[in-house]
């Protein structure tokens, strides 16, 4: 009996928790956070991967595609381009 008991709050806590829905990070870094100079680049956005070649950038700069490995350690220079699984500029962010 004390085993359902704790198999329900348990099921019962994970249902509550399943409903919170994410909100999606921003294009680009917002001026406050935007400590590689990311904004500058937000018309990439929505441009192919291939954008990226016509533009001289001499920071630390970091292209993630789907599926690739990322380190974790946070640089505040470093610009990130986010390309989505159709070779599309999604998001930009300084890490």
């Amino acid at each position: 009996m004390r085993r359902f008991s704790f198999v329900s709050v348990i099921c019962a806590i994970l249902t509550g928790c399943g409903t919170t829905e994410l909100t999606p990070p921003p294009a680009f870094p917002e001026e406050a956070y935007d400590t590689c100079g990311g904004s500058q680049y937000a018309d990439l956005i929505g441009q192919p991967d291939y954008a990226l070649e016509k533009v001289l950038i001499l920071d630390e700069v970091r292209i993630l595609r789907p599926g690739d490995i990322v380190t974790m350690e946070y640089r505040m220079r470093r610009l990130n381009f986010e390309i989505d699984e159709n070779g599309i500029i999604d998001r930009i962010y300084c890490s």
